[in-house]
């Protein structure tokens, strides 16, 4: 117990913190992590949870979880550990809530997002360099991630069946004897998949949609609606083709399109995304390819 007469137990009153004096910088593990936040508050983005919509199955608390959950192998991502290790970590650190897949998409483009960040070289080309370098190894660590949670994929062409990602570590040994990298891997499903288009094409929609952000005002939360809401409607979204057809993602495009011609209109983008929630359309890619702009505009100097 202190003695108040005591100038041994008194000290200088502390001095009050300035609002405007900035703090320590966040590191890039924290800006992957705020990415995904970022993106899942955004609201409204049509036929993807927010914080006003979400499924019976799949709700807003599981994405928060999700996002905390993969700082581990976001982390990893940051350090000199290679990009399939720190994905696995992620996955397996995401699956830790009751929701299922929240966030395989938006990790896959963060790791080698957050390695170029740590390298300095948060560029299309530094980041093309990244994904150019990984292994068989790192190949491996990504087909060991689904084992750690479910995730909705493109039926692989007759020729590929052996490397179907969806028999998990089951189709390692394929992957082995094909001396497959991890680009590898991508490149054979670009043609199918937006998220690994991004890899073989030097994340080109991720650093335009970075572009996006800056250029946009108000708060980040709803430039990242605009931005996405923009992103759906300049190209189908994978991910709805392959949970329904290729028609139904050109019909969403097309109407994310109409929504934003009228967008003066505050009301129907919000009936847009009320219906395809009802539909159970979910274009995940676009909200995956979302994070990866938002993390690539918070290491430039977006704020907060």
């Amino acid at each position: 117990m202190t003695d108040p007469s005591d100038p041994a137990d008194q000290s200088e009153p502390s001095d009050p913190i300035d609002p405007d004096t900035p703090g320590t910088p966040r590191t890039s593990a924290e800006n992957a992590q705020l990415a995904l936040l970022l993106e899942v508050a955004g609201t409204p983005k049509p036929g993807n949870v927010d914080r006003k919509r979400e499924y019976a199955d799949l709700r807003f608390e599981h994405f928060l979880a999700g996002a905390v959950g993969a700082r581990e192998g976001l982390t990893i991502a940051t350090a000199d550990e290679p990009v399939g290790e720190a994905f696995e970590h992620a996955i397996e650190g995401m699956a830790t809530q009751r929701g299922g897949n929240t966030h395989f998409g938006a990790l896959l483009l963060l790791c080698p997002l957050a390695r170029a960040a740590a390298a300095e070289d948060l560029t299309p080309g530094g980041t093309a360099a990244v994904v150019a370098s990984t292994t068989v190894e790192d190949a491996a660590a990504f087909y060991r991630a689904f084992e750690h949670v479910d995730v909705a994929v493109a039926e692989p062409p007759d020729a590929i069946d052996s490397l179907d990602v969806r028999r998990g570590e089951a189709a390692i040994p394929a992957l082995c004897e094909r001396d497959l990298t991890l680009f590898d891997v991508m490149e054979l499903s670009a043609e199918r998949d937006g998220v690994a288009r991004e890899w073989v094409s030097r994340f080109e929609r991720s650093f335009r949609l970075a572009d996006r952000l800056a250029a946009l005002d108000g708060p980040v939360i709803e430039r990242t609606s605009q931005a996405y809401l923009e992103a759906l409607a300049a190209e189908p979204d994978t991910f709805v083709a392959i949970n329904h057809d290729g028609e139904t993602a050109r019909e969403v495009t097309d109407r994310a399109g109409a929504v934003l011609a009228g967008e003066e209109d505050s009301g129907e983008v919000e009936r847009f995304a009320d219906e395809l929630i009802e539909r159970e359309i979910n274009p995940g890619t676009t909200a995956d390819v979302t994070a990866g702009g938002l993390f690539i505009a918070l290491e430039r100097g977006l704020e907060i």
